[in-house]
């Protein structure tokens, strides 16, 4: 949310000492010169002037709270505020210096301060609607929305037309769920001002959110028209498309993005950019252009004191999807099985409490559960120091509501990414990365900012997932009951023209096979079907699969005989799925981490010859496994035998392990060593007398 910065005073003859009245006619004079300088954009000559104003009268109100706005408005927060604070101490009356004042304090992070500054604002004049808007920005990213949309809401009935005031109340109505009221929000600020961009780009993502997927891209070329440099949104548009399988123009973007990157422009966000290139350069400078924009390190809260070793180191697991979703569906295990003689584990939360069968789990799990959903990143990070935290796992990275600016405020001596984001963070205070030799060779490590910690296998699995009762047949998923069933249950965005391509020709090559597929959105199955249609495969061969609940959807899977991956995004999470209920998974291996995950579960359950590296060899195993019912019944075989043999399904070894990260990252910190590499060997089995 972005402030609305209060217009400048006009110039008056305003002085706080003693001049005589040529001093005072110039001093009004250069102002003048300078507020039209200014307002024309010509920073550096109106910087100029005010200064000259200073050197003639360094007790000149107007001439600090105009500077003060100009180096603002050039991104020197706190020279500003020094300049603000002068101002005030000149003139405690003037709201419009308080209001300034706030938005310093909010860029420079102290939020508290921030808000008294718009609270003395909005007491000297309480009809002021630009200091109701900047309260409620501070208090949103505190996390007090309802706060922040009264704040909004107190504005917009102060100034009807305050189109900044809509489209920030339409943002707090967006975080709250109140999608309905939050559209309504945006088309009042269009409807004031039809040529923001940024309005048209709010509208985009709650049509986003309420699963309208034509009218959101339509909002997203509207406000690229009207601003084609609008922050990431070119990305966030491609990357709706790719949800709905719209791949219209797709190598044209591609090219873009490529282009547009290495120029450091603020193109697409990170995360989004890992299911279009499997490019591990791209992905740093993408990561580091979100880190630096969105995310740069904060010192408010100062260096992590230190603090005595305990006998129990403290590890803090921080997630907004302690709930049923992929991530806890792989890590709670992990939580249980953490030795508590040499480990106390700590949950901080700050998702929806769901109160599902996951989240009582997860609660259960932790030694510390704490929610966190009122807090604001600075209250959490201020937390886990004062709870002593050795090591804090983020399991978020870059998705969707995360929340990195704990992190970059340091909220344990030793910080870690891990699971939830397939790539580098380009953040400095990430210390490390959890990995193993095949999703980040060693070849590879250059491109990640963190130290790699290779571990003997890279995902952890839940071995307690349960698979529907009951006998299911085909029918009962809507597949055929005879020819073989390829499937991929991945999320839509990440299949991309050219997978898709592959999968039409294993289609056509194996007569009387099916694709089973997941599609969220009919938009996505119609063009699916309309791209089957182009690449000459009858339509009816792509069967889609609902959401269903958990163990229902184990239970499906089993009803298909080869999951095919997707490039340059892996299957994760879906891969273990697949593999848990002995559905053989082939996979084509890339260069980054997002596209050797699948590769890594395959190595870890003992099935390698499922890797490809090449799209040919790729569709020529996918045929040939199809082809062979010997050959893929040994497949079939060997994963049943491994299953519960093999690191893939061992949560209890992966615990050793992480474990074994976790005391040498401790270790290095305590002697005060920077991050390094770490190599955690495996645990070598004894074997039975």
């Amino acid at each position: 949310m972005e402030p609305d910065f209060s217009k400048a005073p006009p110039p008056r003859a305003e002085s706080y000492f003693t001049a005589s009245d040529a001093e005072t006619a110039r001093s009004q004079e250069l102002l003048a010169e300078g507020v039209v300088r200014h307002q024309a954009g010509d920073l550096a000559r109106a910087r100029h002037i005010y200064r000259q104003v200073l050197a003639l009268n360094a007790r000149h109100f107007d001439a600090l709270h105009l500077l003060g706005a100009l180096v603002l408005q050039a991104g020197d927060a706190a020279q500003a505020l020094d300049l603000f604070d002068a101002a005030v101490a000149l003139n405690a009356d003037h709201a419009e210096t308080f209001i300034n004042r706030g938005i310093a304090l909010r860029d420079l992070k102290r939020h508290a301060a921030a808000l008294e500054s718009y609270d003395a604002a909005i007491a000297l004049q309480p009809d002021q609607a630009a200091a109701h808007n900047n309260r409620g920005v501070t208090l949103g990213e505190l996390g007090r929305h309802d706060e922040a949309l009264a704040a909004y809401d107190r504005a917009v009935a102060l100034q009807p037309n305050f189109v900044e005031g809509h489209n920030n109340r339409g943002l707090a109505l967006r975080t709250l769920g109140r999608l309905p009221a939050a559209l309504a929000a945006n088309n009042d600020a269009i409807r004031l001002d039809p040529g923001r961009a940024e309005s048209h780009s709010h509208r985009g993502h709650v049509l986003a959110q309420m699963n309208q997927p034509e009218a959101a891209l339509a909002a997203y070329t509207r406000a690229l028209k009207l601003d084609p440099e609008l922050p990431y949104l070119y990305g966030t548009r491609l990357h709706l498309k790719m949800l709905v399988c719209d791949w219209t123009d797709f190598y044209t973007a591609i090219a873009d993005l490529c282009a547009r990157i290495p120029r450091g422009e603020r193109v697409i966000a990170s995360h989004s950019l890992l299911a279009l290139i499997d490019s591990p350069l791209l992905h740093r400078q993408a990561a580091a252009i979100w880190a630096n924009d969105k995310h740069p390190p904060n010192q408010a809260l100062g260096a992590v004191p230190n603090h005595a070793p305990r006998a129990k180191i403290r590890v803090g697991y921080f997630s907004m999807d302690f709930r049923v979703h992929p991530v806890s569906s792989l890590t709670v295990g992990l939580i249980e099985a953490h030795d508590r003689d040499a480990f106390e584990i700590f949950g901080f939360s700050f998702g929806v409490d769901t109160k599902d069968e996951m989240r009582q789990r997860l609660e259960a799990a932790f030694d510390h559960f704490i929610d966190l959903r009122a807090k604001s990143d600075i209250e959490i990070a201020a937390l886990a120091r004062e709870l002593q935290l050795d090591i804090a796992v983020d399991l978020a990275g870059y998705t969707e509501d995360a929340r990195t600016a704990i992190f970059a405020l340091r909220a344990a001596p030793v910080q870690v990414s891990y699971l939830g984001y397939l790539g580098t963070m380009a953040a400095d205070y990430i210390d490390y990365i959890v990995a193993d030799a095949t999703v980040i060779p060693q070849t590879s490590f250059g491109h990640y900012s963190e130290k790699v910690v290779a571990l003997p296998s890279y995902q952890v699995n839940d071995t307690s997932r349960r698979i529907a009762d009951g006998v299911f047949t085909r029918a009962d998923w809507g597949l055929p009951n005879v020819g073989f069933v390829f499937c991929c249950f991945n999320n839509t965005y990440k299949i991309t023209p050219a997978t898709f391509d592959g999968w039409m020709r294993i289609l056509k090559a194996v007569e009387g096979s099916v694709l089973f597929l997941y599609a969220n959105s009919p938009s996505a199955i119609s063009n699916l079907r309309r791209g089957a249609v182009a690449r000459g495969v009858d339509p009816g061969r792509l069967v889609f699969g609902k959401r269903v609940p958990m163990a229902e959807y184990l239970a499906r899977l089993q009803a298909a005989d080869l999951f095919l991956d997707t490039l340059p995004y892996n299957a994760g999470t879906t891969a273990s799925d697949a593999l848990w209920v002995g559905l053989p998974v082939l996979t084509r291996s890339g260069e980054s981490l997002a596209a050797r995950v699948a590769a890594s579960l395959l190595r870890a359950i003992g099935l390698p010859e499922l890797i490809t590296t090449t799209q040919a060899e790729y569709e020529t195993l996918a045929t040939a496994l199809a082809r062979d019912p010997a050959r893929h019944a040994g497949i079939r075989a060997r994963l049943a035998h491994n299953r519960l043999t093999t690191p893939l399904f061992d949560v209890r070894r992966f615990a050793a392990y992480i474990e074994d990260a976790y005391r040498q990252m401790c270790a290095r910190q305590r002697a005060g060593l920077p991050p390094d590499h770490i190599v955690v060997k495996p645990i070598v089995e004894e074997p039975e007398n």
